[in-house]
């Protein structure tokens, strides 16, 4: 019987087939001597089957028989034939880079047993000066950041810019004693089932390593952006059985080649769930880092609304509600402004406008307002926008703006719910 319960792989070989070796279309031994007995050609044969069978098991097991470039399920360039030891090479070339980061708040009062907890990587060093990913949760409301470097060294952080769309931020450290940056990897060659690393701070235990594989490349996560259990933005992830905990946020996720594939930001904690980690796709990442490193802030178009959706579960509107807005029987879904600033304050939206098409594309949500003014246009763009006013259909054109910062926005409005 052969490896895979047929002759085909098969050590052994069948009497018929000796026969034919042996026959009138067999080998023949020439004048010189040089020819094969039956009993070499056996042993040939068995030799190339044993070849064969082990090259096959090596192949179904995974071990790299050669090393070869890219990232998707690359090898390191030792092209050793030991899975866990690719692992361990790839955690010590990355270990370094990894960093612990410490969120003073007031009520902290910078005692590390009382400060948030997250992580972060180092990717670039410049005139002096450390640069650091990490995500916007991590260091949100914090008064002091304080870094711990993978040696124990412990500094001063300042944030260069972040942005909680996309829930990223860039830390600025000094470089003294930090020798190691990140290799940025790309996330677009990923393939499922990939082998994959997480590092970082997980409960204060940092420079914790675990592994796993890519169960999904690009994953769409709907998410609510100032937590009032409304999903109004998506994030594309990559999902993970490696295990992340509390604490592991803003942390590396690399492939065998020690380069950083994502950045560590979520996962499923319930009852009955486990093995479901999320981390934001490195392209993607470096993306919102050059906009953070070159203005301090994503530079994204601003139509000035701050909305509710029509069919809020948690903000429902009454019958007598819909009477009063004079809204037609048949919508169901729409956007209400429920205050205007830039340039749809500019273009005359008032209180109480449903917002229902963009440049004469659907908009049933928040989030699909989003969607469509962050994915098809850009600052200075004209963008025509359907709404309904006292029960009429209507439609103006307006300019779209920067987006302004936090301290920018009138009446001190959350720049995360005003697009």
């Amino acid at each position: 019987m052969g490896l895979f319960d047929d002759d085909f792989y098969s050590t052994k070989v069948k009497r018929r087939s000796i026969r034919t070796v042996s026959g009138t279309r067999g080998w023949r031994k020439s004048r010189q001597g040089t020819g094969l007995s039956t009993l070499q050609i056996s042993l040939i044969s068995s030799v190339l089957s044993v070849f064969v069978t082990v090259l096959l098991i090596g192949l179904m097991s995974g071990f790299p028989f050669s090393t070869r470039g890219g990232n998707g399920g690359s090898f390191l360039g030792s092209g050793t034939g030991d899975p866990y030891e690719r692992i361990s090479q790839a955690a010590s070339k990355v270990g370094p880079t990894v960093v612990s980061i410490l969120s003073h708040n007031e009520f902290s009062n910078d005692d590390p047993d009382l400060a948030a907890l997250g992580s972060g990587v180092i990717f670039k060093k410049e005139n002096g000066k450390a640069y650091i990913i990490t995500n916007a949760h991590v260091i949100s409301g914090a008064g002091d950041l304080e870094v711990v470097t993978s040696e124990g060294k412990s500094k001063k952080a300042t944030v260069t810019g972040q942005d909680q769309m996309n829930d990223l931020a860039v830390l600025e450290i000094d470089d003294q004693g930090v020798d190691t940056v990140i290799p940025i990897g790309d996330s677009q060659k990923l393939k499922q089932g990939e082998t994959v690393i997480a590092i970082g701070n997980p409960l204060g235990l940092g420079g914790t390593l675990t592994s796993g594989i890519v169960s999904f490349t690009n994953r769409m996560i709907p998410v609510s952006l100032n937590q009032d259990g409304i999903y109004d933005w998506e994030q594309e992830v990559i999902q993970t059985d490696a295990a992340i905990n509390e604490g592991n946020s803003g942390g590396a996720l690399v492939d065998l080649n020690g380069r950083l594939i994502g950045i560590n930001t979520m996962k499923i904690s319930d009852t009955g769930v486990e093995g479901l980690g999320f981390a934001i796709p490195v392209n993607e990442v470096m993306k919102t880092v050059d906009d953070l490193m070159i203005h301090g802030k994503v530079v994204r178009p601003y139509l000035g609304v701050y909305t509710l959706d029509l069919d809020n579960p948690y903000s429902e509107i009454s019958e007598e509600q819909r009477k009063e807005l004079k809204l037609p029987d048949d919508l169901k879904k729409g956007v209400i402004v429920l205050e205007a600033h830039g340039p749809a304050k500019e273009a005359g939206f008032k209180l109480n406008d449903i917002i229902t098409k963009l440049d004469k594309q659907p908009i049933d949500s928040t989030r699909e307002l989003r969607k469509y003014l962050y994915d098809h246009k850009k600052i200075g763009d004209t963008m025509e926008v359907g709404f309904y006013r006292d029960g009429k259909l209507q439609s103006v054109t307006l300019k779209l703006a920067d987006k302004p910062s936090e301290a920018e926005i009138d009446d001190g409005l959350d720049a995360d719910t005003d697009k």
